[in-house]
């Protein structure tokens, strides 16, 4: 090893940087991006775009309505380990390939040489499509925070409160277009200046959870007074009309929900030192921490629930801010208001940070229209220019609210489905096609991977399931769920893009043979 590559190590024998530079090409690809963040920095980037307090505090609603409390906590201890379990399966691959977009070029190089191309292209667009709707969502839902105020301090609006209203649907587009310029504003900002921003949101969530661990229950203690024990793990509820069986099932949108998205830690490999090590396990780290804590919210929150029938009555477009308005006051609900919203703001922005790279690395591929000019890197080595695309897409579909808020939430619903589908489809193919692959991952599971491989595959097809069903019955036009159809149309495009666009093009097959056999060499980095 020269000595200038020995001035890139560390006092403590971390791998150099240019080794992760070797590795990359060694995968077939060049360093085009900044490569300056640790540990900190990848386990932020899928623990702050899962937010679990966030995730919780906004979807426990489905979970009462699907089952009651009872299913709530026993389905979340379910989901924990069987995500867990799926973030493993991720990690063992993103340690052999940690690459930018890593998640459709998982799932080609799991498919092998012949398949490659077709399941890369499909899982492309169903995880462009996820990250992009969910940040759309997330701004929306970053709106109903803030116009939830209204309702706690009882103020009129003309029309009404209610999404037949055209100017309410207005009103909520303008500033959930707002929110995503705020979002987006925020990751042009230089690496070294992004980093603090991925430590303030960790900063900022942990202070939320523990607000709401110790001034919440302090709150409800001098108000409305606790659930019992006996509610919050007996209790059960069936506000969808389904099937007991399928009614408590249901309850898996809630707990899967809030445990969706660890590849983001993926997405940033390429930026990531030590990338081998590090991205995995900040996938792993990120799921492990999301599903503790998650749980642990759950738990705190169906004790400072009030009765169903008070909690059910509450019509604010969020209904926690009117919780935190009757268990701590008015006042105290505005500042739980302000730090929901700041999290919320930077939980969008993280997850512009993880979709960015995904469209970074499908136009560096060549497949997009204007891949060129999107797949371009600015001085500073990053892909502002994919951050762009982000924010042109992310506000048209906000823009769907307009004409129909069904539109957009049938679009925002669909958004969790290809993610869940794309972890399925990865483990189905390790398992299928190549299973004795990617042995040089730093997380290779050994004679445990086929466990993990099946386990990944029937749970994230029940929640793929769970999330295409439709969630109130019985079924009318109102409630149809239309998650499917999107799914479906989402799948199709994806494999007329595949049949469409010349092998040459997009992970060719020399492309895919190099990245499969540089991950299944050992790896031996020269400390």
């Amino acid at each position: 090893m020269s000595a200038e590559s020995e001035v890139f190590k560390n006092n403590g024998g971390e791998v150099a940087q240019d080794q992760d530079e070797v590795q990359l090409q060694h995968l077939g690809y060049k360093q085009q991006l900044h490569r300056t963040w640790s540990i900190v920095e990848s386990f932020a980037a899928s623990f702050c775009a899962l937010n679990f307090i966030g995730g919780v505090r906004s979807a426990i609603f489905l979970g009462l309505l699907a089952g009651g409390p009872a299913a709530i906590w026993s389905s979340y201890l379910i989901t924990i380990v069987f995500m867990t379990m799926t973030a493993a399966v991720l990690a063992e691959i993103c340690s052999a390939l940690p690459l930018s977009g890593s998640i459709y070029i998982w799932a080609a190089e799991s498919a092998g040489p012949k398949y490659a191309r077709f399941f890369g292209f499909v899982v492309a667009w169903w995880s462009c499509t996820a990250w992009m709707t969910f940040t759309a969502g997330n701004c929306q839902t970053t709106a109903n925070y803030l116009v939830s105020q209204l309702a706690v301090w009882e103020i009129d609006f003309p029309g009404g409160v209610s999404n037949d209203n055209v100017k309410w649907r207005a009103l909520i587009w303008a500033i959930s277009e707002g929110l995503l310029l705020l979002a987006v504003a925020i990751n042009y900002l230089p690496p070294r200046l992004y980093s603090l921003i991925f430590r303030f949101s960790i900063f900022l969530m942990m202070l939320d959870f523990f607000l709401c661990l110790i001034w919440l229950p302090i709150g409800v203690s001098k108000t409305y007074g606790f659930r019992s024990a006996k509610d919050v793990f007996t209790m059960t509820y069936n506000g969808t009309g389904a099937p007991a069986g399928w009614n408590w099932i249901l309850s898996f949108l809630f707990t899967a929900g809030t445990m969706t998205g660890f590849d983001a830690s993926g997405h940033i490999a390429e930026e990531t030192k030590n990338a081998r090590v590090i991205a995995g396990r900040g996938i792993l780290s990120s799921a492990v921490a999301t599903g503790v804590l998650g749980f642990v919210t759950a738990i705190l929150f169906l004790f400072c629930t009030p009765d169903l029938d008070v909690l059910f009555s509450l019509n604010a477009p969020q209904p926690f801010v009117q919780l935190y308005a009757l268990a701590l006051g008015k006042k105290a609900s505005i500042f739980m208001t302000i730090i929901a919203v700041l999290g919320l703001i930077l939980n969008t922005s993280v997850a512009i940070v993880a979709a960015s790279r995904l469209v970074f690395a499908v136009a560096r591929d060549g497949v997009l229209p204007m891949s060129h000019w999107i797949g371009q890197v600015d001085a500073a080595g990053q892909p502002k220019r994919a951050v762009t695309v982000i924010y042109v897409f992310g506000a048209i579909i906000l823009c769907t609210i307009l004409p129909s808020q069904v539109a957009f939430t049938s679009l925002v619903s669909a958004g969790g489905v290809p993610t869940i589908a794309a972890y399925g489809l990865i483990a189905l193919l390790r398992l299928t096609m190549t299973p004795d692959s990617f042995k040089s991952s730093y997380f290779y599971l050994g004679r445990y991977r086929k466990t993990f491989y099946l386990v990944a595959i029937l749970f994230n097809a029940l929640v793929v399931a769970v999330m295409l069903s439709p969630f109130v019955f019985p079924v009318t036009a109102e409630t149809f769920n239309f998650a499917c159809v999107i799914f479906g149309s989402i799948t199709v495009f994806g494999v007329l893009s595949w049949y469409f666009t010349p092998a040459d093009k997009w992970l060719r097959r020399e492309q895919v043979l190099q990245a499969l056999n540089a991950s299944n060499d050992p790896y031996e980095p020269d400390n």
